[in-house]
C-alpha cells in the first residue's frame, strides 16, 4: 500500500463513496493538523477515504463552534454514541505528555475503533510498521525496519531511521531525528529539532527538550535538554504516575497483510470530559510553538517544554513547584474514571508500502 493513502485495514460504515466516518478527539493544534491531513488524504486518493464528522472536546465553551470549518460536536464521551465511527486521539503537550494515554485508557474503545492516519507526503518504507491510533504528518520519513507502536504522534519533518523502535504514546515534535537502532520508550517525548544518537534509549515518560543532542541513554521519568543533553530534573507528576501504572497492550507495531492501496491509516482522537488535560493543555500539538491557544482545548506536541530548556540544574525546589501534584490531580487519579475498567483492545499494525510519488 502507498504511504500517502492514509487508510486503515478493514472497513466500517459509510461505503466507498461516502468515506469511512472519523472523529478526532481534541480541537487544538494537533487535532487541527490531523483534520488537514484527512483533507489531504482524500484529495490524494481516487475516492473519499475519510468522512470527518467533527471534533470532540471536553471544553464546553467549544461545543457547537467550528474549528477551521470542522464542527466541535461535544465531549469525548460522544465517541461511545457513534459506534460506527473510527477515532483518533490528538492531544498531548510537553507540559503533560501523558494526556493522550489517559484519554485512550478512559475511553476504553475496542481496538478496531482506532484509526491510523498517514499524510500523503509522509514516506514510510514497506519494511516498517505503524500501530493503531498513530498520526504521521507531512514530510516525515520512516526508513527501514522501523516499528512504531500505538497512539504515537509524529510531527512534520521527523526522521526515523533503520531499526528504530518507537513505543506506544511516544511523541516526536517537528524536526526530531533519530539515529539507527534508537528506542523511544513508552510515552517518551522528543522535542522539536532534537537529535538522538544511534543505539540510544530514551526511557519511558522522559522528555528531551527542543534542540537537545542526546549522546547516551536517558533514564525513565526525566527531563533532559542541551548540547550535549543533560538531566534537568525529574519529569512531572503525571509522567511519574504513568511509570507506576502497569502498561496495557495497545496493539503494538505488528505487521498486517491485506491493506488496500489507497491508504492505511486513520488516527484516534482525544477527548475527555473528565480530564482537565483537555482544558489546560490547550496549545495544540500542531501549534509548532507559536499558534497554540489556551482556549482550544488540546495540547501541542510541537511545543517543547520551554521551562525544561531554561531551568537551572540546581533549582530542584523550584522545579518541584512546577510539577506540584495538586496541580495534576485530575491527570493522575484514574480511580474514578469508568473508562479505565474497559480494556483498550488491540488492532494490528499496518505494514507500510512504498511512498507515493
Amino acid at each position: 500500500m502507498k504511504a500517502g493513502g492514509g487508510a486503515a485495514s478493514g472497513g466500517r460504515g459509510g461505503g466507498r463513496g461516502a468515506g469511512e466516518p472519523l472523529l478526532i478527539v481534541g480541537a487544538g493544534g494537533f487535532a487541527r493538523e490531523a483534520a488537514q491531513a484527512v483533507r489531504d488524504v482524500n484529495r490524494a486518493s481516487r475516492r473519499t477515504r475519510w468522512r470527518l464528522l467533527g471534533h470532540l472536546d471536553d471544553d464546553p465553551c467549544l461545543h457547537g463552534r467550528e474549528v477551521d470549518g470542522v464542527p466541535v460536536l461535544g465531549a469525548s464521551a460522544l465517541a461511545h454514541e457513534m459506534p460506527d465511527a473510527r477515532v483518533l486521539v490528538c492531544v498531548g503537550s510537553p507540559r503533560d505528555p501523558t494526556s493522550r494515554a489517559r484519554v485512550v485508557r478512559r475511553l476504553g474503545l475496542d481496538g478496531d475503533r482506532w484509526a491510523t492516519l498517514v499524510h500523503p507526503a509522509a514516506a514510510v518504507s514497506a519494511t516498517s510498521s505503524v500501530g493503531p491510533g498513530c498520526v504521521l504528518l507531512a514530510h516525515c520519513a520512516v526508513t527501514a525496519a522501523v516499528r512504531v507502536g500505538a497512539h504515537v504522534a509524529v510531527m512534520p519533518q521527523v526522521v526515523l531511521t533503520h531499526d528504530d523502535v518507537v513505543e506506544d504514546f511516544a511523541t516526536l515534535a517537528s524536526g526530531a531525528r533519530l539515529g539507527g537502532g534508537v528506542r523511544l520508550a513508552r510515552g517518551a517525548y522528543a522535542g522539536a529539532g532534537a537529535l538522538i544518537r544511534e543505539n540510544v534509549t530514551v526511557g519511558a515518560w522522559s522528555l528531551v527538550g527542543m534542540g537537545g543532542v542526546v549522546l547516551g541513554d536517558v533514564p525513565p521519568g526525566e527531563i533532559w535538554a542541551g548540547n550535549p543533553a543533560r538531566r534537568l530534573r525529574a519529569a512531572g507528576a503525571p509522567a511519574l504516575a504513568e511509570l507506576r501504572t502497569k502498561p496495557r497492550p495497545e496493539g503494538g507495531a505488528r505487521p498486517a497483510e491485506g491493506v488496500d492501496d489507497v491508504g492505511k491509516h486513520d488516527s484516534a482522537k482525544h477527548d475527555s470530559g473528565h480530564d482537565s488535560a483537555l482544558h489546560r493543555d490547550h496549545g495544540g500539538h500542531g501549534g509548532h510553538g507559536e499558534h497554540g491557544d489556551d482556549r482550544d482545548g488540546t495540547a501541542d506536541p510541537h511545543r517543547t517544554e520551554r521551562a525544561a530548556d531554561h531551568v537551572s540544574t540546581t533549582e530542584d525546589t523550584d522545579r518541584t513547584d512546577r510539577t506540584d501534584d495538586t496541580d495534576h490531580t485530575d491527570h493522575t487519579d484514574d480511580s474514578d474514571r469508568t473508562g479505565d475498567t474497559h480494556r483498550t483492545g488491540t488492532r494490528p499494525a499496518v505494514r507500510m508500502g512504498s511512498p507515493a510519488t
